[in-house]
C-alpha cells in the first residue's frame, strides 16, 4: 500500500470514529439528559410520579434488549449496516417522542428511541476492534469512552440547560433529529465494513425471543426493588414472580444455544465458546461491577446540593469537572491498554477509583475537597470505559466480536441498573430514623417534643426545604437540634453510599488481580 492509499485509509477510520463518537454521545446524553424534565413531563401528561418514572424505566428495558441482538446481527450483517439503522431509530423514536399526544404514544416512542441508542456503543467498539491495527485501539476505544462518560455525567445538566433556555421539554428529543440526519449522511458516505466472514448460518431467532422477554423480565424485576427495605421487596410476590420467570427463559436460553451450537445451520446468539474461557467470565465480571461503580456518579450532585449546601439550581454544575476528569481518564486509559495492557490499565482504574470513594466520607468537607475526590473517581471509571474491559471481552472473540462486547456491555447495564437501588437505600434509611434522633436529642436538652415528624424517605426528602423550615424557628435550641440531626442524617446516609461504592471498588480490584492470575496460567499453558 502506497503512503497516498495508507494515509486515504487512516483518514477514512478517523472520520468513522468521529461519528461514532457523536453517534455515542447523542445516545449516552439522552440517557441522562430526561431526569432533568420527569417533573415537567408528569406535569404535561398528568400522570403519577410513578407512572413518570416509566419514561426512563422504559428506555433502560429498551437498552438491555437491543444491547445483544445489535451485537449478533453487526457479526453477520455488517457494522454499517447495524449503525445507519441504530441511527434511523434513535431518530425516529425522538421525533415520535417529542411529537407524543399522550403518555401511551410517549413510552412507546421511548422504547423505539431505545432500541436505536441501546447498540451504537457496541457497534462503534466492534469496528474499532476490528479495523485498527492492534497497538491503535486503546486510544480509539478511549475517545469511545471519553464521550460516552462525559455524556453520561452532562445528561442532567444538558437537559436542565436546554429547558431554560427553550422552556419546552420537546427540545430535549427535537435536537436529535439534525444530528442523527447529519449521522446517516456522512455514515453512509464515509463508514466502511471491516472484512468479516460471510453470513451463510440462519438467525437464531429462537435465541432471540427467549433472551429478550428473559431480560425484560429480569430488569422489570428489579425496578420493583426497594432500598430502604431491600429484602423485603424481595419476598414480594411480584418481583419473585418476574425474577423467577426471567431464571427460567435464562436456563431454556442455555440448553437452546447449546443445541444451536452443535448444528451448522444456526447461528447461536450467545458466545456459547466464548462463555466456557475462565478469562471471558473473569471479563462478565468485571463489567458488571464497572456498571455499579458508573451507577454511583449519579448521586454525587444530589450530595453536592444536600451535604455541602450548594443551591440545587447550581448543584449540577459542580459535576463539570467529574466529567472532565472521566474523559482525560477514558483517553489515558486507553493510551495505557496501548503500552502495558488491559490489566495494568484496570488496576490503575480501581485503585484510584477506591482512593477518590474513600475521600467523601473520610475528608469531603468542602466545595474543593469535593472536586479532588470527584476528579479521582472521574479519572477512575474513564479508565474502565472504552478501552480495557473492550478489550479483555473481543481479545478471543474471534469473528463474533459484536455478541462478545454487547454481552459485557449488558452485565455493565445491569450493574448500573440494581446499584442505585442499593445506593439510595442507604440515604433513605438515615432519613427514616431522622425524626428518632430529633427525639432523643430534645429529651437529652429537656425540650418538650410537640406533635410527630412526618417520616420522610430518600425520594420525599427535601433537605433544602427542611433547612429552610429549620431556620425560621425562633428558639435558637430547638433551631440547632434540628439542623445538626438533618445534616448528621445526611452525612450518615451519603457515608454509607460511598462506603458501597468502595467495597464494589475493592471487588473490582480483587477480579482485575484474579484475571491476571487465571491469563497468566493460560499463557503458561499453550507455550
Amino acid at each position: 500500500m502506497s503512503n497516498v492509499e495508507g494515509n486515504n485509509v487512516n483518514r477514512r477510520l478517523m472520520g468513522s470514529v468521529v461519528l461514532f463518537c457523536v453517534g455515542v454521545f447523542m445516545g449516552a446524553l439522552d440517557n441522562g439528559i430526561i431526569s432533568a424534565a420527569l417533573t415537567t413531563l408528569i406535569d404535561s401528561f398528568d400522570v403519577t410520579a410513578t407512572w413518570g418514572s416509566w419514561t426512563v424505566t422504559i428506555y433502560t428495558l429498551g437498552m438491555a434488549i437491543s444491547i445483544p441482538i445489535v451485537g449478533k446481527m453487526s457479526d453477520k450483517y455488517g457494522i454499517k449496516k447495524l449503525f445507519l439503522i441504530e441511527i434511523f431509530l434513535f431518530g425516529l423514536g425522538s421525533l415520535l417522542v417529542a411529537s407524543s399526544f399522550n403518555f401511551g404514544m410517549f413510552l412507546v416512542a421511548r422504547l423505539i428511541q431505545s432500541l436505536g441508542g441501546g447498540g451504537i456503543f457496541i457497534i462503534a467498539s466492534s469496528y474499532i476492534l476490528r479495523s485498527f491495527p492492534v497497538e491503535k485501539q486503546g486510544g480509539a476505544l478511549g475517545m469511545l469512552g471519553a464521550m460516552h462518560g462525559i455524556a453520561s455525567v452532562l445528561g442532567p445538566n444538558a437537559g436542565s440547560f436546554i429547558l431554560s433556555v427553550t422552556g419546552s421539554w420537546h427540545w430535549l428529543f427535537l435536537i436529535n433529529i439534525p444530528i442523527a440526519v447529519i449521522l446517516l449522511i456522512l455514515g453512509f458516505k464515509v463508514i466502511q465494513d471491516p472484512e468479516m466472514d460471510d453470513a451463510v448460518q440462519k438467525t437464531d431467532w429462537a435465541g432471540i425471543g427467549l433472551l429478550s422477554f428473559a431480560l425484560l423480565s429480569l430488569m422489570y424485576s428489579f425496578t420493583l426493588l426497594e432500598g430502604v427495605d431491600l429484602l423485603e421487596s424481595m419476598a414480594s410476590p411480584e418481583f419473585l414472580l418476574f425474577a423467577g420467570a426471567g431464571i427460567v427463559l435464562l436456563v431454556a436460553l442455555g440448553f437452546v444455544e447449546r443445541r444451536m451450537e452443535a448444528s451448522r445451520d444456526v447461528d447461536p446468539l450467545l458466545p456459547v465458546t466464548l462463555l466456557r474461557d475462565a478469562s471471558y467470565r473473569w471479563t462478565l465480571v468485571l463489567a458488571l461491577l464497572s456498571g455499579a461503580i458508573l451507577a454511583s456518579v449519579i448521586f454525587i450532585p444530589a450530595y453536592i446540593e444536600q451535604y455541602l449546601g450548594v443551591d440545587r439550581n447550581l448543584s449540577g454544575y459542580w459535576v463539570t469537572p467529574l466529567a472532565i476528569a472521566s474523559g482525560v481518564g477514558a483517553g489515558a486509559g486507553g493510551a495505557v491498554v496501548d503500552r502495558r495492557g488491559p490489566i495494568q490499565a484496570l488496576l490503575v482504574a480501581t485503585v484510584l477509583t477506591v482512593i477518590g470513594f474513600l475521600l467523601f466520607p473520610l475528608w469531603v468537607n468542602s466545595l474543593w475537597q469535593m472536586v479532588v475526590a470527584s476528579c479521582l473517581v472521574g479519572v477512575g471509571f474513564g479508565f474502565m470505559l472504552g478501552a480495557p474491559i473492550n478489550v479483555l471481552a473481543a481479545e478471543k472473540a474471534g469473528n463474533q466480536k459484536g455478541i462478545a462486547l454487547a454481552t459485557s456491555s449488558l452485565l455493565r447495564q445491569i450493574g448500573m441498573t440494581l446499584a442505585p437501588t442499593v445506593y439510595a437505600g442507604f440515604i433513605a434509611r438515615s432519613f427514616l430514623n431522622l425524626e428518632d434522633t430529633i427525639k432523643k436529642k430534645m429529651e437529652d436538652a429537656n425540650i418538650p417534643v410537640g406533635g410527630n415528624m412526618a417520616h420522610p424517605t430518600g425520594e420525599e426528602m427535601d433537605v433544602a426545604a427542611m433547612q429552610e423550615a429549620f431556620d425560621k424557628i425562633p428558639d435558637p435550641t430547638v433551631r440547632e437540634i434540628l439542623s445538626s440531626s438533618l445534616h448528621e442524617a445526611v452525612e450518615t446516609g451519603y457515608s454509607g453510599l460511598f462506603y458501597a461504592s468502595t467495597t464494589v471498588a475493592i471487588a473490582m480490584l480483587l477480579a482485575v488481580i484474579l484475571l491476571g492470575l487465571v491469563r497468566r496460567k493460560a499463557a503458561r499453558q499453550e507455550a
